[in-house]
């Protein structure tokens, strides 16, 4: 009998045992299934709704105007004049239906890193070695402002360009922009950002890269540079971080430091002069209270229009009254557009608030004497920083390329595409 009950015994252990691994086992599968489903890249194609586009249109017509300015130029703001005109164009003529075909005339896909989406447009250059090239766009910017580089860039023999120079293009919305995810928690930076573009470039299987960005896109490739990843080759900047702590100290009081040459004290009047004129409130606003702000800028789109073309990088443009300017005004109306439909105004403002505690300009601040990997920069003079070449030789130890072009400002590739494309050609080159 006692035999019988411990030969019982032993058989519903064994049965209670291999209902545990069973069960382990099926946990271990599912987890490796979600692995699989978070790392997936899947095919995107952009479809904004009928009744979204309604929205938009009937807000922007249905616009609640303040008075006019006290004074004769937009040192108040976004003049009444040129923005109504503006805002009675997008009520009436403007076709987002346009700006989504360019969108899907590009392979487009999204794949979830570090728990959010992320929303990126890849084309393949069909010149064997093409090099991989991965564009980072910062606020008030967005993939629309790389879209007429993307050709050129593939392509190089239809745009006088040799085979040799031809790239693979990726295009990634950052989180919390356009149709990326929006982040939940706080922490997303641009070491995180950049860790994430990291992942992507593996994921999509090149063993070498190399990067480029202006705005928080130079943050983002200056952080990659930094982290220094396997098979990052090298990175572009058009807004480079080089300005040295004793200019960054002066800036409050507007006198430059003695011993600079005349090139650096233009370079630091030129911002100095800026900041004065309270060409960074927007930056002081989304760096303190992103969410405060966000509230009117998702709740009015012509209030959205105006904050973005508070960016000093539109204070050139004409609104439109120059059809040979670049960007024009349906492209401009795009990228705002593409704020107000994905809803992204609010969190992609907090981008500024994530990175309060860097400078993104100073050497100092961004750790530019810990990057080994080699630098390239190009300077526009119609940015709202332009590096002297001196500051950029100490900030970079291993710079090596660094040109001031004659044209063009705070968004490069979108106001000289050809000039922009030559200018990746020509720095990444020596790493091929």
């Amino acid at each position: 009998m006692e035999n019988s009950r411990n030969t019982i015994s032993r058989a519903f252990w064994t049965v209670v045992l291999a209902l545990q691994l069973t069960a382990v086992a099926g946990q271990r599968e599912r987890k490796t299934a979600d692995v699989k489903i978070d790392e997936a890249i899947r095919p995107y194609r952009v479809a904004i709704s009928n009744a979204d586009l309604k929205d938009l249109n009937e807000r922007v017509l249905a616009t609640k105007w303040p008075e006019k300015e006290t004074v004769a130029d937009q040192s108040q703001g976004a003049q009444l004049s040129k923005l109504q005109s503006l805002v009675q164009y997008w009520g009436t003529n403007y076709d987002w239906r346009k700006a989504e075909a360019k969108l899907n005339a590009y392979p487009q896909f999204i794949t979830k890193i570090d728990g959010v989406d992320i929303h990126f447009i890849q084309v393949k250059s069909k010149h064997k070695n093409a090099m991989p090239l991965i564009l980072s766009h910062g606020w008030p910017g967005s993939v629309f402002e790389f879209l007429k580089v993307i050709d050129p860039l593939t392509n190089p023999i239809a745009y006088g360009g040799k085979a040799e120079d031809a790239f693979d293009v990726i295009i990634p919305s950052l989180p919390g922009f356009g149709f990326s995810g929006k982040p939940t928690e706080a922490g997303w930076n641009v070491d995180r950002i950049a860790k994430a573009w990291v992942v992507l470039m593996n994921r999509l299987g090149y063993k070498t890269y190399v990067a480029q960005g202006g705005d928080w896109g130079a943050g983002i490739v200056n952080s990659m540079a930094l982290q220094a990843p396997t098979g990052l080759l090298g990175i572009h900047s058009n807004l480079p971080a080089t300005m040295p702590a004793e200019a960054g100290k002066a800036l409050a009081s507007g006198i430059a430091p003695e011993g600079f040459s005349a090139q650096e004290r233009a370079a630091f009047d030129h911002l100095s002069k800026s900041i004065k004129e309270g060409n960074f409130t927007y930056k002081a606003t989304m760096t303190a209270r992103p969410q405060a702000l966000g509230y009117g800028v998702t709740d009015s789109p012509v209030g959205l229009a105006a904050w973005i073309l508070l960016h000093p990088g539109f204070s050139n443009w004409s609104y439109g009254a120059d059809p040979k300017q670049s960007p024009t005004r349906d492209e401009v109306l795009d990228d705002i557009s593409l704020y107000w439909l994905t809803n992204s105004a609010t969190s992609a403002s907090k981008i500024y608030w994530e990175n309060r505690k860097i400078e993104i300009v100073s050497a100092g601040s961004m750790k530019t004497d810990q990057i080994k990997i080699p630098v390239a920069i190009t300077v526009f003079p119609e940015d709202v920083f332009t590096s002297p070449e001196t500051w950029a030789r100490k900030a970079f130890k291993n710079l090596i390329y660094f040109h001031e072009v004659d044209r063009g400002g705070h968004f490069a590739a979108w106001e000289q595409p050809q000039l922009f494309t030559q200018e990746l050609r020509a720095a990444f080159k020596p790493l091929r």
